[in-house]
């Protein structure tokens, strides 16, 4: 058993090490500067020794950042064009106030300045590439300011007044499975005169439907970078040669498998003795079942007596679905019984291993995170905002711990996607109350891989209290680093 265990975890470093290696592989070949403008952080990449390289702003969408939109910015380096990411103002590494239109353009003006200043970037060739609310500020600029970029290209986008001869060389995309997008994708298009092929006199125009593709899995997909590619291939003419496909979403995933595997190789030498007995009956899934319920009730109530729910804690959505967490975890909790509580106390050990459980939770999902897809470094506004957040999820991931304890494997199964399924149900209730919390349907993908990650964490511990805090501690975390600050 101990020399399994040893394989295992020799495996696992072997995974995290190769992760690395080839996510900063793909840097080989390209500069990389990051810049503070006034608050405004931006990251530039650009074929190393860059002359006259066309230069393209990337623009991510609501509850994103710079790293979000990191496979279009490789894509485009490695092909031979310059490229600058920003974080909007309240998203990412960014503390200011967005205040929509306002702040988006001014940001959009800002990118545009340090771009056309850097050495070896041609300023009048210049593109602007945006997802989602990103599209709105991306077409908005080409439309303003048309002299300035010769191609917008928007990705799952909103509105915009298009026209057959503004913005230039417009190119739309959005995947399949946001239909919502697709929609305006289309809309957008005819607005723009149908598609049109010939750039030459900047009236191009094209949509690209990328297959089985929502509003985050289009941005690591290879067939919507090299689409873009192909755009501005066309309007600028091909820079450089290029085989270059992004794959570090992919080595994030290997990452985050390796750290698993090694959680699954040292728990159990960690493991205490059992404190509680399993739960019987139905009580446990009824208040799966009824917290959920219970929660939305308590976010529609709070919307109307406080006007706007969604700002509520300084972070937007992050604190109403902190709240709607809490609620549900506490009629979870209460109707499993107080008493087993009592049964269960915590000690300092299952403490320990809690803390133990978060920083190998942080590392893993996290770490590479912030080379791949998210700005996990949290700023000292967001720090501020994660120990209320991680206390008001506790109590559900509490629950959570107290009902699995003892779990056979195909149980455990069975309580993620009950847990997955409810969850998922109880959001759509709480958003059709509180229609400002929409952003959460198209983040609602992410809550499998999220409650799976911590299922598994919790099956090697099978400590209720040290499950709870490591989770709490991480999931609030991931609020913090994730969702737009508020005013």
């Amino acid at each position: 058993m101990i020399r399994k265990r040893l394989l295992l975890l020799l495996l696992a470093i072997a995974f995290i090490a190769l992760s690395w290696l080839q996510t900063l592989d793909a840097r080989r070949g390209l500069t990389i500067r990051r810049f503070d403008v006034d608050g405004l952080p931006l990251l530039y990449l650009a074929p190393a020794e860059a002359v006259n390289a066309p230069g393209v702003l990337i623009a991510h969408g609501f509850a994103g950042s710079k790293q979000l939109m990191l496979g279009y910015a490789f894509t485009f380096a490695h092909a031979g064009y310059a490229t600058l990411l920003w974080d909007f103002g309240g998203h990412g590494a960014n503390p200011a106030t967005l205040r929509r239109e306002e702040t988006l353009q001014a940001n959009v003006d800002a990118a545009y300045a340090l771009l056309a200043e850097q050495p070896g970037v041609d300023g009048a060739r210049v593109a602007v590439l945006g997802h989602s609310m990103g599209s709105g500020a991306a077409m908005a600029a080409g439309l303003l300011q048309p002299e300035r970029y010769q191609a917008v290209l928007a990705l799952s986008p909103t509105g915009a007044e298009v026209s057959p001869s503004s913005p230039r060389n417009l190119h739309l995309q959005a995947g399949s499975w946001e239909g919502r997008f697709v929609a305006n994708a289309r809309d957008l298009l005819a607005a723009a005169g149908g598609e049109r092929a010939d750039v030459s006199q900047g009236l191009g125009r094209s949509l690209v439907i990328i297959p089985a593709a929502e509003h985050i899995s289009i941005l690591f997909r290879a067939q919507s970078h090299r689409a873009a590619l192909a755009w501005l291939d066309a309007v600028f003419g091909p820079q450089r040669a290029s085989a270059y496909v992004d794959r570090r979403i992919l080595w994030y995933a290997l990452h985050l498998l390796g750290w698993l595997l090694a959680l699954a190789a040292v728990a159990p030498v960690l493991r205490l003795p059992a404190t509680a007995k399993p739960l019987a009956g139905a009580r446990p899934w009824l208040g799966l079942f009824v917290g959920p319920l219970a929660a939305a009730a308590v976010l529609a109530v709070w919307q109307r007596l406080d006007g706007d729910v969604t700002q509520f804690g300084g972070v937007l959505v992050a604190g109403a679905l902190a709240l709607w967490f809490g609620v549900a975890g506490l009629v979870w909790l209460s109707l499993q019984g107080w008493q087993r509580l009592r049964n269960a106390p915590p000690t300092g050990i299952s403490w320990l291993l809690g803390l133990g459980l978060f920083a190998l939770l942080w590392l893993a999902f996290g770490a590479m995170g912030q080379e791949t897809w998210l700005q996990w470094v949290l700023i000292p506004a967001r720090l501020m905002r994660w120990p209320w957040l991680a206390l008001a999820v506790f109590p559900w991931f509490l629950a959570a711990g107290l009902a699995q304890q003892h779990a056979r494997p195909s149980r455990r199964v069975l309580w993620w996607l009950v847990q997955v399924l409810f969850i998922i149900f109880g959001l759509l209730l709480a958003l059709t109350l509180v229609p400002g919390l929409f952003i959460l349907v198209l983040m609602m993908p992410l809550i499998p891989l999220l409650i799976g990650i911590l299922a598994f964490a919790d099956a090697q511990l099978n400590q209720p209290w040290a499950f709870a805090l490591g989770s709490a501690l991480f999931f609030g975390w991931v609020l913090a680093a994730v969702f737009p600050l508020a005013g």
